[in-house]
């Protein structure tokens, strides 16, 4: 039975990995097919809220979703396999991809093809910060989100901060009143 689940969950993932084309955003929906409707791991509020825990940690979420779900269907052997199944079709496209570019890199059209990502990186980039900025004015007004970026653009550039250190920073001063909500909660119910 354990090899059976296994099994399934490597399936499923190296499917996910295979047909996830656009990187990890796009596989969610796969990620829900296959867990959700197809395998039936999970209920739909469970997946909705792995999904906001797996958008609040750092890293991909194309190997984020996949780590829980497959420690929660097969322990810490699935974590591993649920894993190794999702990236593998990437590695190898990786592996194979760079291969013939650095194969061929002189030629003119695949030359003129790395360059012209670079524009669309950036405006992609450009993008993702306005989404989160829009999303930060919704939240907490436009005077908030400048000072907060403000104030992060400053430790950050002036100071030489990490901005791992100031999302840490941010994370904990946004847990902090939730934290003091429960504490109370708890200390009224006694």
């Amino acid at each position: 039975m354990m090899a059976s689940q296994q099994g399934k969950l490597f399936s499923s993932f190296l499917r996910i990995g295979l047909l996830g084309f656009g990187g990890g955003p796009s596989m969610i929906p796969l990620v829900h097919q296959e867990v959700v409707k197809r395998r039936g791991w999970m209920q739909d509020e469970e997946f909705a809220d792995v999904l906001a825990i797996a958008n609040t940690l750092p890293g991909p979420i194309a190997t984020k979703m996949p780590g829980y779900i497959g420690f929660r269907v097969g322990g810490t052997l699935g974590c591993i396999n649920a894993v190794l199944a999702v990236i593998l079709p990437m590695v190898v496209a990786m592996i194979l991809m760079l291969g013939a570019f650095s194969r061929y890199r002189e030629v003119s059209w695949i030359h003129g093809m790395g360059q012209g990502v670079v524009p669309v990186v950036m405006v992609m980039m450009g993008q993702l910060a306005w989404d989160f900025l829009q999303k930060s004015r919704l939240a907490l007004g436009w005077s908030v989100s400048l000072v907060m970026a403000g104030v992060a653009g400053v430790l950050i550039y002036w100071l030489g901060l990490h901005p791992g250190l100031v999302i840490g920073a941010l994370l904990i001063a946004a847990l902090l009143p939730s934290l003091a909500r429960s504490k109370a909660t708890k200390e009224a119910t006694r």
